[in-house]
C-alpha cells in the first residue's frame, strides 16, 4: 500500500522523535520505526537521520513532508465530514487542560460525558504549559484568562472570578484591607507573579504584593490561607467551597476581577461531532460559575 508508513513518517517529523510519534499513534516505537524504514526502502530515499539522541529530517524528507501533510489533512477532513453528519459523537478525544482546573472541574465533566456517549474514548493531559494543539495532536484545549490566540477556533465557556480572601483567624489578628493600597500592610501569599490583578472602575489594575510565603502551587497557597498565614488571591474553583463554609472570608469585593474560561481547537472546515458536542457540553456546564 502506498499509504503505508506515511502517517508514521509525518508524525515522527511533527513529534521530532520516534517515541513521541508512537505515543501519539498509540503503537510501539518498533512499529513506527519499521513503517518508516519500509517507506524509505519503497521510495529509495533517506527521509530521516537517526542518532541515539535525536531525529532530523533530510532535505528529501522535508520535501516529502510538505507534500504529505496536506494529503493527510484532506483525509482527516473527509473523515470529519462523515463524522459531522452523525447524530452521536464517536471516536477518540485528545484533550488538555491546566492541572488544578483539569483535576477539579474538567475531569469530573469528562467522566459524565463518557458515560453519556459510550462511543467516545478520551485522553486527558493536564499541563500548565501553553500546548501547541496542532503540533501535538490535540482535539481540544482548555485555556484560562485573557485569550488572544487567533490561529485557533476559540469559544468562551464561562467566566473565572478571582477572590482575595483569608481565614477569620488572620483577620482577627491583622484586620481586613478596605482599599487596594492597604494590601501593602498585609501578609500576602504570593504565586508565580508578585502582582495581583483587579478591576478598578472597569480598568485592569495590578498591585505588587509581598509576604512570608511564595509558591507556584495554588493548592499550596490555599492551604496556607486556611491556616491563617495571610491573604490569597485565587479563582473561585479553589475557594468557593471554603467561602461557603465560612473557613475563608472575601475582601475587596468591589475590585473583583473576572476573566475567561475558553475552549480552543484547531481550525477546520468540518468540526467532528465528538469535538463540537464536547465543547457544547462544557459550555452548558460552565456558563454560570457556582
Amino acid at each position: 500500500m502506498k499509504w503505508d508508513g506515511v502517517v508514521e513518517f509525518v508524525t515522527v517529523v511533527e513529534s521530532q522523535s520516534f517515541t513521541g510519534a508512537a505515543e501519539r499513534l498509540g503503537i510501539s516505537v518498533a512499529q513506527v520505526s519499521r513503517q518508516v524504514s519500509a517507506l524509505e526502502q519503497r521510495l529509495a530515499t533517506r527521509l530521516l537521520y537517526r542518532t541515539t539522541r535525536r531525529v532530523s529530517v533530510t532535505e528529501a524528507g522535508q520535501l516529502y513532508y510538505r507534500h504529505c501533510r496536506p494529503l493527510l489533512d484532506g483525509l482527516l477532513e473527509a473523515e470529519q465530514a462523515l463524522s459531522q453528519v452523525q447524530n452521536t459523537p464517536v471516536g477518540h478525544l485528545r484533550l488538555t487542560a491546566p492541572v488544578y482546573y483539569g483535576e477539579t472541574v474538567i475531569a469530573p465533566l469528562l467522566h459524565r460525558y463518557l458515560l453519556d456517549f459510550p462511543a467516545v474514548s478520551a485522553e486527558l493531559n493536564l499541563d500548565n504549559r501553553k500546548i501547541d494543539l496542532v503540533a501535538e495532536g490535540y482535539d481540544v484545549g482548555i485555556r484560562l484568562g485573557p485569550m488572544d490566540e487567533s490561529s485557533l477556533m476559540v469559544r468562551r465557556l464561562g467566566l473565572r472570578t478571582h477572590y482575595v480572601c483569608a481565614a477569620p483567624a488572620y483577620f482577627a489578628r491583622n484586620g481586613s484591607p478596605q482599599t487596594l493600597a492597604e494590601l501593602q500592610q498585609h501578609q500576602c501569599l504570593v504565586g508565580t507573579i508578585a502582582a495581583w490583578r483587579f478591576n478598578e472602575a472597569g480598568k485592569l489594575r495590578e498591585i505588587s504584593v509581598s509576604g512570608r510565603l511564595r509558591c507556584n502551587s495554588g493548592a499550596a497557597l490555599l492551604g496556607a490561607a486556611l491556616q491563617g498565614l495571610g491573604l490569597v488571591q485565587l479563582p473561585g474553583y479553589y475557594v468557593a467551597d471554603y467561602l461557603a463554609q465560612g473557613r475563608l472570608s472575601c475582601v475587596l469585593s468591589a475590585y473583583t476581577l473576572q476573566d475567561g474560561i475558553w475552549a480552543t481547537y484547531p481550525r477546520s472546515r468540518y468540526v467532528p461531532a465528538k469535538v463540537s458536542c464536547w465543547v457544547s457540553y462544557l459550555e452548558q456546564a460552565l456558563s454560570a460559575e457556582p
